[in-house]
C-alpha cells in the first residue's frame, strides 16, 4: 500500500533550510512513499473580520486539500526565539477554523527542524506538542531531527543533505516515521 506524507514547510524564506530540510525528505522516502512538500506561501494574517467578510481564503483551502488527501504530515518548524515561528502558528489557526476535526484528529504528525543554534529547533518541537494534543493528533516520537549550528551547505537547495550527521538523523527519522505510518 503506498504512502502520501506532506512535508510543510514552517519558514517563508526564499532557501528556507527548513524547506530544504523538507525536500530532503522528499528524497529519501522510500519506495511506495510519495512526500510532497508545501510552503506557506500565500496565507494572511489570521484576522475574524476578514475571515467574516470572506471565508476562508484559497492558500489555506488548498494547504487543507493537501492534508486531507495525505496518509500523514510532517510540520518541518524553524524555531524563532526559543518557539513556535508565528507564521507557522498562524497557518495552523487558519486551517483551524476551516474545518478543525476534519483536518487534524486522528491525524498523524511528525515534527523535523533545522536551526542556526546549537540545539537546533528542539523548544519548537516541544512546544508544537500542546497544540498537536489539543486536536487529537497522533504524534511521531520513535525519531527525532534537531539538526543544530545549520549553514547554507548543511543541506542544499534541492535536499541534499551535505552534513554526515544531519544526513544520519534525516535518512534515521525518514525510515522510522514511514514504518510508522
Amino acid at each position: 500500500m503506498s504512502k502520501n506524507v506532506l512535508a510543510i514547510s514552517g519558514s517563508l524564506r526564499k532557501g528556507s533550510f527548513n524547506t530544504r530540510l523538507a525536500k530532503a525528505i522528499a528524497k529519501q522516502a522510500p519506495a511506495g512513499t510519495k512526500v510532497t512538500v508545501a510552503t506557506l506561501d500565500g496565507i494572511p494574517l489570521y484576522n475574524g473580520d476578514v475571515e467574516a467578510a470572506d471565508g476562508i481564503p484559497a492558500a489555506v483551502t488548498a494547504l487543507k486539500e493537501q492534508i486531507l488527501a495525505a496518509d500523514a504530515i510532517v510540520l518541518v518548524t524553524p524555531e524563532y526565539n526559543h518557539g513556535i515561528p508565528g507564521v507557522f502558528k498562524n497557518a495552523i489557526d487558519w486551517l483551524s477554523r476551516a474545518d478543525k476535526t476534519a483536518i487534524f484528529s486522528g491525524r498523524k504528525v511528525g515534527l523535523v527542524g533545522i536551526g542556526m543554534g546549537g540545539f537546533g529547533t528542539m523548544l519548537s518541537q516541544t512546544a508544537w506538542l500542546q497544540v498537536l494534543r489539543y486536536f487529537g493528533c497522533e504524534v511521531f516520537t520513535g525519531a527525532l531531527v534537531t539538526i543544530g549550528g545549520a549553514n547554507e551547505d548543511t543541506i542544499a537547495e534541492d535536499g541534499t543533505v551535505n552534513d554526515e550527521r544531519a544526513a544520519k538523523s534525516v535518512a534515521n527519522y525518514v525510515e522510522s516515521f514511514t514504518a510508522w505510518v
